[in-house]
C-alpha cells in the first residue's frame, strides 16, 4: 500500500460543550492538519497523487474553517467542535473529492497544539 501525506494549517476559535473546565470558554488555536491518502496502485506516471492536487483539495476544505468560530459553522451545529470532530469533518469532505480517483483517505490528524492531536481513520 502506498501512502501520501501533506500538512496544512488554519486558525479558528471554538468553545467545547459539556466537558467542564477552561475549554468550555471561547478560545482559539492555530490548528495543524495532516491528510494522508492511500492506494495499492500508482498511476502510469508512478505517483499515487500529485501533492499539489491533494494540497488544493485540502485548502478548499480548510477555507470553510479558517478564521471562523467553529461553533457557528453548519457542521458543528450538531456536534462538539473538538479536534476529533474536526478531523472527521475534513475526512468526510476529502472522501467526496477522492471518490472518482481510486484513492482512499487513510487518515486525517488534527493538532490543537504541539503535544495534543486527534486522528480519524474512517469506519475501520
Amino acid at each position: 500500500m502506498y501512502e501520501v501525506s501533506i500538512k496544512k494549517s488554519f486558525s479558528a476559535a471554538h468553545a467545547l460543550k459539556e466537558i467542564g473546565g477552561m475549554c468550555e470558554k471561547l478560545h482559539g488555536h492555530n490548528f495543524i492538519v495532516e491528510v494522508s491518502v492511500a492506494s495499492s496502485e500508482l498511476s502510469d506516471s508512478g505517483i499515487l497523487i500529485d501533492f499539489t492536487v491533494l494540497q488544493k483539495w485540502t485548502d478548499e476544505i480548510l477555507k470553510n474553517l479558517d478564521h471562523k468560530h467553529l461553533n457557528e459553522t453548519p457542521f458543528f451545529n450538531t456536534c462538539n467542535p473538538s479536534a476529533e470532530n474536526i478531523a472527521k469533518f475534513i475526512y468526510d469532505m476529502l472522501l467526496e473529492k477522492t471518490g472518482n480517483h481510486n484513492i482512499n483517505v487513510a487518515r486525517v490528524t488534527v493538532w490543537e497544539s504541539e503535544d495534543a492531536k486527534a486522528s480519524y481513520t474512517g469506519n475501520t
